[in-house]
C-alpha cells in the first residue's frame, strides 16, 4: 500500500466503531512502521482516558497516602515526591533493584490478576453490542450506580461465559471494574433495574457533568463546592446513588459520608488557618428548604466574625429561634 492509498483509507474507507484502527495506524507511525502486540496494547493503555483516571484515584487512595503517613513522600496539590533529597546515580539504581525485587516477590504470590481485572473475560463483546449496552445502562453500572467517571466500566455476561453465558444483549449488562471483579464467573445475578436509586436522568447531582466536578470522593460519596456558597471553602457530600434525603442513605454511605466530612474538615483546617469552627447538616424534604431532591450533606467552615452573632448554629434554619 502507498503513502496516498493508505491516505485515501484513513479519510475516506475506514468505516470505525471505536477509535482502535487510526490509534493502532498511528501508533506503528510512531513506532517506526513495526511494533509488538505488547507495544501496541501499551500504546493502547496510554490513550486509554478511563484507566488514566482509575489509576489516579487508586494512587490518591491508598500508595499516595501510605507513603505520606510513613514520611516516604511529600504531595502539594498533584505533585508527590519523595522526601529523601538529591539521590546519587547509585542510589536510584538500589532503589529501583529493590523495587523491582519487592514487586517481583508479590506478582509470584499473587499472579498477573493483581493488576488487570479485564483478563477474566475470554470472549470480547462486539463494540456495536457494548455501546448499545452502555446506551440502555445511561453510562453507569448496573449495581452501585458509578459512572466512567468513577471507575472504568466493563459490559458483564450475566450468565458467565464459563458457564454457557452468550454474547446476546438479553445477556449483557453494564458493571464497573470493582462490581465485575467482585462477581467474577461465580454469579449470575441481573442487576439490571437493580435498585430505584441508582440514577435519575432528570436530577442534576445524578448528571455526568455534576460529578466531574468532584474535588474529593471515596466508594460511595463525593465531595463538590457549593455553587452558592455560604461562605468560602462551603461543600457538599453527595452520595453517587440517588437517594431523595439523608434518611434515605444507607448505612455504608452514612459511614462514609462521616470519614469523607472528616477529611475535608482536617484538609481545610490544615489549608486555610482562619477557619475556627464548621457547620455540618442536611436538607430533607423542601418544607425543611431542600432544592434538588438527592441527598447531599453541607459542610461550612466558619470564621470569627462572619457573622455578627453566630450563637444557635443550625437553628437559624427556622430565624426566629435562632438566639435562645
Amino acid at each position: 500500500m502507498t503513502f496516498d492509498e493508505l491516505m485515501d483509507f484513513l479519510k475516506n474507507r475506514m468505516r470505525m466503531s471505536h477509535i482502535y484502527q487510526p490509534l493502532l495506524i498511528r501508533s506503528l507511525v510512531e513506532s517506526g512502521g513495526m511494533a509488538t502486540i505488547r507495544q501496541l496494547a501499551q500504546c493502547f493503555v496510554a490513550q486509554d482516558e478511563s484507566q488514566i483516571k482509575y489509576y489516579e484515584r487508586r494512587i490518591r487512595e491508598m500508595p499516595v497516602k501510605v507513603l505520606k503517613r510513613h514520611g516516604v513522600i511529600e504531595q502539594q496539590k498533584e505533585l508527590v515526591s519523595l522526601n529523601t533529597g538529591p539521590l546519587s546515580f547509585e542510589q536510584k539504581t538500589e532503589i529501583i533493584m529493590v523495587c523491582n525485587q519487592r514487586m517481583l516477590e508479590y506478582m509470584r504470590k499473587r499472579g498477573i490478576a493483581i493488576w488487570d481485572y479485564r483478563l477474566m473475560e475470554t470472549d470480547p463483546v462486539p463494540d456495536s453490542l457494548r455501546y448499545q449496552v452502555l446506551r440502555d445502562s445511561g453510562g453507569r453500572c448496573c449495581l452501585c450506580g458509578a459512572t466512567l467517571y468513577d471507575r472504568p466500566l466493563d459490559v458483564d455476561h450475566i450468565i458467565p461465559r464459563s458457564r454457557g453465558g452468550k454474547n446476546d444483549i438479553a445477556n449483557l449488562q453494564v458493571l464497573c471494574s470493582k462490581c465485575n471483579r467482585s462477581k467474577r464467573n461465580l454469579d449470575a445475578t441481573d442487576f439490571r433495574g437493580y435498585g430505584k436509586f441508582n440514577a435519575d436522568p432528570a436530577c442534576e447531582f445524578c448528571s455526568a457533568e455534576f460529578r466531574e466536578r468532584a474535588v474529593e470522593r471515596n466508594e460511595s460519596v463525593f465531595a463538590v463546592m457549593d455553587s452558592h456558597p455560604v461562605t468560602a471553602g462551603h461543600m457538599l457530600v453527595v452520595p453517587f446513588k440517588h437517594r431523595p434525603d439523608y434518611f434515605s442513605m444507607t448505612a455504608m454511605e452514612k459511614k462514609q459520608a462521616d470519614e469523607l466530612i472528616m477529611y475535608l474538615r482536617n484538609k481545610t483546617l490544615r489549608e486555610d488557618p482562619t477557619v475556627a469552627g464548621f457547620n455540618i447538616g442536611a436538607n430533607c424534604g423542601r418544607v425543611a428548604g431542600q432544592s434538588v431532591m438527592h441527598a447531599h450533606i453541607h459542610l461550612i467552615p466558619r470564621r470569627e466574625g462572619d457573622t455578627p452573632n453566630p450563637k444557635g448554629g443550625v437553628r437559624g434554619a427556622v430565624p426566629d429561634k435562632m438566639a435562645y
